[in-house]
């Protein structure tokens, strides 16, 4: 698994925050990520994972720094494996139901019923498309459970991930909001 993947998946996990805008508050969130895939896939999560666990501290800083750019803070492993990242989002970004995705993925459906929302996207880098459903348990937290296409090695592969995102301050300290993707 090729870590740009990761990125896409994490990307996605946190891509329908604002979604709620009449309901989530702005301000730093944390959400934490369980990802389950094909075997192969999963062997690759857990090679990633021990991977990142081992990185030598410059090229742990490299990563930093890329997901900084992102808007985006790796907060530490979650319970039962995954991880969690925290992310700033701005009272502006969440009423203009800004949806930040990384570059290359566009939104292609999104439909909400009540503390509900569903969606698809579909992404260039890498190819990928995927949907998902969201479920709102008030103004500060949510549930969400997505099903990723994408290939590895040549061969179809479907990942799955279940998030909980949790608001944790209105104030979002020294991380960034989330930039917004190059047109």
């Amino acid at each position: 698994m090729r870590m740009p993947l990761l990125l896409v998946a994490a990307a996605l996990a946190v891509a329908c925050l604002p979604a709620g805008a009449q309901q989530l508050k702005p301000g730093l969130w944390e959400i934490s990520n369980k990802m389950k895939g094909s075997g192969e896939m999963d062997k690759a999560m857990a090679d990633m994972q021990q991977q990142l666990a081992s990185m030598p501290p410059d090229q742990r800083k490299q990563m930093e720094a890329m997901m900084a750019q992102r808007g985006m803070r790796m907060a530490g492993p979650a319970a039962g494996g995954g991880m969690t990242m925290q992310m700033c989002m701005t009272k502006e970004m969440v009423e203009r139901n800004d949806v930040p995705m990384q570059e290359g993925c566009t939104m292609t459906k999104q439909q909400r019923s009540g503390n509900t929302m569903k969606m698809a996207f579909t992404c260039t880098k890498p190819p990928s498309s995927g949907e998902g459903e969201f479920t709102f348990m008030g103004s500060e937290a949510y549930k969400s459970h997505m099903v990723i296409n994408t290939s590895a090695k040549g061969k179809p592969e479907t990942m799955e991930m279940d998030a909980a995102g949790k608001w944790l301050s209105a104030d979002c300290g020294s991380i960034k909001p989330v930039a917004p993707p190059k047109k």
